[in-house]
């Protein structure tokens, strides 16, 4: 691989800075992270960020034939950057049946991401439920389900441990978390938000309990928001101090705040903004093996782009999603394999097919669509 240290494109001061302790393998500080969101040279950045992305994953882009599932809205929070959440008397508000649930899942994806809301009359029981059903009827899909907020509420709901609502949806049939709810680690932002939801302290304490019972997870950052940059960085730092110490981190995940309803502010994150995000994610947390950019909130576009500023990943097909749709989201409702395929071939990477668990299970000719499988 080329030098970085001596890249003549490398433009601003501070990124040679941190090209050189990218490349000698030092760890970034806070100061470093903030330059990379505040640099105006984001190809320098782009440049940075995906030769760290090849050294560590080589040209290879993730994604997975997956589907979404959110089996309920209703909820009993209101935290105020959401339009998903409902009350019964919302025109919008839904539950499935377990056979509507039942019909998300099927024997041709490799993975069911399953988060909803936090229903105001359902037992722990039926979450466990829903889980275990699936598993019965496909017992090969792996089943990545429920947040950490979720988690917390089932403890709420149940008056069981951690460890115990852990334990019972492990022996249903989860094998892995989704990582959302953890919005930004900031009280701040907490307090003005989401007061009623389950602060950082609870989220890593969760996700700590769960990688010691050998349940993987991702972690999330919401960001494009009434977050200060300085707030994303210390977000990524202190999610990268729990990956030192349990190693139980698949992805980090940049989810881009969509307007919505809602409405924030008065505006939404740029492209630019996005791309800067996703370099200085993959710069920062050096012990993530990967950075996703999420097609879903990012745009097509934007996700593409950011193949080439250090993400690895650009999730799956999904075919229904109803979180960011919600909020009003301009992305499609679902991809298909063969628009991943030339996404990521668009960005001069190499895509290669994985289940919840990041198994290779194909890697892709760069120029056609033919496959080899991984055994």
């Amino acid at each position: 691989m080329t030098t970085l240290r001596h890249d003549p494109l490398l433009r601003d001061p501070r990124l040679r800075s941190v090209a050189e302790k990218v490349e000698s393998g030092e760890r970034l500080g806070f100061e470093d992270g903030l330059a990379c969101l505040l640099t105006t040279d984001l190809f320098g950045l782009g440049r940075i960020a995906d030769w760290a992305k090849r050294r560590k994953n080589g040209d290879h882009v993730l994604y997975v034939l997956n589907r979404q599932l959110n089996p309920t809205n209703l909820c009993v929070l209101s935290c105020k950057f959401c339009d998903f959440a409902a009350s019964k008397a919302d025109p919008h508000a839904y539950e499935m049946s377990m056979d509507q649930i039942l019909a998300h899942a099927s024997e041709d994806i490799d993975e069911i991401h399953i988060v909803a809301g936090l229903h105001p009359s359902w037992k722990f029981e039926r979450y466990v439920e829903i889980v275990s059903e699936i598993h019965a009827a496909y017992p090969r899909l792996p089943i990545k389900a429920w947040t950490a907020v979720e988690i917390d509420w089932f403890t709420k709901i149940s008056k069981k441990s951690a460890e115990e609502v852990l334990g019972t949806l492990k022996e249903a049939g989860v094998v892995a978390m989704p990582g959302g709810g953890a919005e930004v680690f900031s009280d701040r932002i907490r307090n003005e938000l989401y007061r009623n939801k389950m602060g950082h302290e609870r989220w890593f304490e969760i996700h700590r309990i769960a990688h010691g019972m050998g349940i993987r997870s991702n972690c999330t950052l919401l960001f494009g928001h009434i977050e200060t940059l300085e707030e994303r960085i210390e977000h990524m730092i202190q999610v990268r101090d729990l990956q030192d110490e349990t190693g139980g981190f698949y992805s980090f995940i940049p989810l881009e705040y969509q307007l919505g309803t809602t409405k924030l502010v008065p505006r939404g994150a740029s492209a630019a903004d996005g791309l800067r995000t996703i370099a200085a994610s993959r710069l920062m947390l050096d012990n993530f093996d990967h950075i996703k950019a999420y097609w879903v909130m990012l745009g097509e576009e934007t996700a593409s782009v950011a193949l080439n500023f250090g993400a690895d990943d650009v999730d799956g097909t999904i075919v229904e999603e109803k979180i960011a749709h919600f909020a009003l989201a301009s992305s499609p409702v679902g991809l298909t394999q063969q628009r991943i395929l030339k996404l990521i071939r668009e960005a001069g990477k190499v895509p290669v097919r994985r289940d919840a668990l990041y198994h290779v299970l194909e890697v892709h000719d760069q120029n056609d669509a033919r496959a080899h499988s991984v055994s």
